[in-house]
């Protein structure tokens, strides 16, 4: 899936950092002063934003529903990637230089009907698919790019499991799956 050009997604990118930029300098959010001539970066999209520093995450924070149109969206995940993930503490000044960001850009979420974990398993396409658990008040996902670290779908699983504060073997019929995919793009390479 390759629907943004170099120039969108150099667009993207550059916008992604003068929010962290802004963020330091004034401690808040950037709210771009104008809205971009490009329709692709006007419609409303969900997209996350991956800070590293070093070679380490350094921040991870998005959107699984389109709210706004693209370009405000990475701009508030950039902002909020650096300063409100609360895995870490916000960004310092120092380690701007540094930073590595990453853009994902998701497609809608498609419900991935399934009768029980094996069922599951089989459907799942690693390195494809996007991953969204919940039920209640239980909620996680992993981008497509968490498969480069959990490449079966058995430890993936698991995984996200944990990560929403399920058990390791854990299946209900009231659990609730969902599937996307990403067309994702950075400067860390």
């Amino acid at each position: 899936m390759n629907h943004y050009n170099d120039t969108q997604r150099h667009a993207l990118l550059d916008l992604a950092r003068t929010s962290i930029r802004h963020g330091l300098d004034l401690g808040r959010p950037l709210e771009p002063p104008h809205p971009p001539h490009d329709a692709a970066l006007l419609a409303p999209r969900a997209s996350f934003v991956t800070l590293h520093h070093e070679g380490e995450l350094r921040g991870c924070i998005g959107t699984l529903e389109a709210q706004r149109p693209l370009y405000l969206d990475v701009a508030h995940n950039a902002y909020a990637a650096a300063f409100r993930d609360p895995r870490f503490s916000p960004l310092l000044a120092p380690e701007y230089a540094d930073l590595r960001l990453h853009i994902a850009i998701l497609t809608p979420p498609v419900p991935l009907v399934t009768t029980d974990e094996a069922a599951l398993l089989a459907a799942l396409r690693p390195g494809v698919d996007g991953v969204i658990l919940e039920e209640g008040r239980h909620r996680a996902t992993f981008l497509p790019a968490v498969w480069a670290q959990l490449p079966s779908p058995e430890e993936f699983l698991l995984h996200l499991k944990y990560k929403a504060g399920l058990g390791a073997g854990y299946w209900s019929p009231d659990l609730r799956v969902s599937t996307y995919q990403t067309e994702a793009f950075g400067d860390e390479g």
